[in-house]
C-alpha cells in the first residue's frame, strides 16, 4: 500500500485528488453506454440537457472517435494545457464495456502524460483491477452507498453478473462484496482511490460513516458524500441541505479526507470542475 508521502506525489495534478481543482482540469470520454446494475437515483439520458449530472452525455463516443476528441482539446491554446486526466465515468459502468479498455490504450500510448482516470459501480472490479492497472490507470473512484445489504436493496433495483439477473438483498450482497474485494486489491496495487457515497436522506444516512471506516481501512484516500439528485425511483426524496451535506462531512472527517468541491459531473465533461466547456460541435442544438 503506498505511503503518505507516495499519496501526495500521485495526487498532484489531479483536480479531484490534489485540491488543484481551480487551475488543473480533466475531460471525461463518454464511451461506456451499457451498465450493470439499476440504482433507484439514476436516470441516464443521451440528451442535451443542460445540466451537470451523472449519466448525461450529448453523445456516445467510439475509442476511435474519443482519441480524436482527446487530440482536439489538448491541441485547444486554451483548454490544453490545463487538462491534466482522462477519465471514463460513463453514461453507463465502465467496466462493463470493453470500449473503457480499448479507450485507456490508445490515450495512454499517444498522450502518456495524461493520469487515466475511471469511476465505477464496481461490480465488476475484482475481475478488472489487474487489467486496469496494467493499462497505468492512475486514479479510481468506486461509488459505495451501503455496508449493509438490506440497505443496499432499497438502492440497488438489480444487478446483471455474469450472465444471470439478481435482485434484492442477493444482488446488493453480490454488489457490496465485491465493492470492498476490488477497493482492498485497488489499495494493495497502490491506486489513488476516491469513494462516492449518495446521501439519500432517510435510507442509507447510518451507512456512510460504516462506509467511511470500512474503505479507508482497505486503501482509499478520500470520501466524496453527494447529495441525491431526486429522479427515478428516488424523484420524491427531498435532497440534504447544504447544511446537512457539511454536517456529514465534518462527522465523517476524522475517519477519512473529504472531497467537498463535487459538482456531479456530466459523463463528457471537460475543462475545471464546476466550469465546463465545449470543444468542437456544441453541446446542445440551439
Amino acid at each position: 500500500m503506498a505511503t503518505a508521502c507516495d499519496m501526495k506525489n500521485r495526487i498532484q495534478g489531479h483536480p479531484c485528488f490534489g485540491g488543484n481543482h481551480q487551475k488543473n482540469g480533466r475531460m471525461h470520454l463518454a464511451v461506456a453506454p451499457r451498465c450493470n446494475i439499476k440504482c433507484g437515483y439514476c436516470t441516464r439520458k443521451h440528451d442535451c440537457a443542460n445540466e451537470s449530472r451523472p449519466g448525461v452525455t450529448s453523445r456516445l463516443l467510439t475509442p476511435t472517435e474519443a482519441i480524436v476528441k482527446v487530440r482536439e482539446v489538448m491541441a485547444s491554446p486554451v483548454v490544453g494545457p490545463i487538462i491534466k486526466v482522462v477519465g471514463i465515468a460513463g453514461p453507463g459502468d465502465p467496466l462493463a464495456n470493453e470500449e473503457t479498455f480499448e479507450t485507456f490504450e490508445l490515450v495512454k500510448r499517444e498522450f502518456p502524460q495524461l493520469m487515466l482516470c475511471m469511476s465505477t459501480n464496481g461490480l465488476l472490479l475484482p475481475e478488472s483491477i489487474d487489467r486496469l492497472y496494467e493499462l497505468g490507470l492512475h486514479s479510481l473512484t468506486v461509488t459505495i452507498n451501503a455496508v449493509d445489504p438490506e440497505v443496499g436493496a432499497r438502492i440497488y433495483r438489480h444487478i446483471s453478473y455474469h450472465g444471470r439477473r439478481y435482485t434484492g438483498v442477493e444482488a446488493a450482497q453480490i454488489l457490496i462484496a465485491n465493492q470492498f474485494e476490488g477497493l482492498k486489491r485497488a489499495g494493495e496495487l497502490g491506486l489513488t482511490i476516491k469513494v462516492n457515497s449518495v446521501l439519500v436522506p432517510g435510507v442509507n444516512d447510518g451507512q456512510i460513516p460504516l462506509i467511511a471506516a470500512k474503505v479507508k481501512a482497505l486503501g482509499a484516500f478520500v470520501m466524496n458524500i453527494m447529495p441525491i439528485i431526486p429522479q427515478a425511483d428516488f424523484a420524491d426524496i427531498e435532497p440534504p441541505s447544504e447544511g446537512r451535506l457539511a454536517e456529514v462531512r465534518k462527522a465523517n472527517e476524522g475517519i477519512i479526507g473529504q472531497f467537498a468541491h463535487c459538482k456531479q459531473c456530466r459523463a463528457d465533461a471537460i475543462g475545471l470542475i464546476g466550469k465546463d466547456v465545449t470543444i468542437g460541435e456544441p453541446a446542445c442544438a440551439p
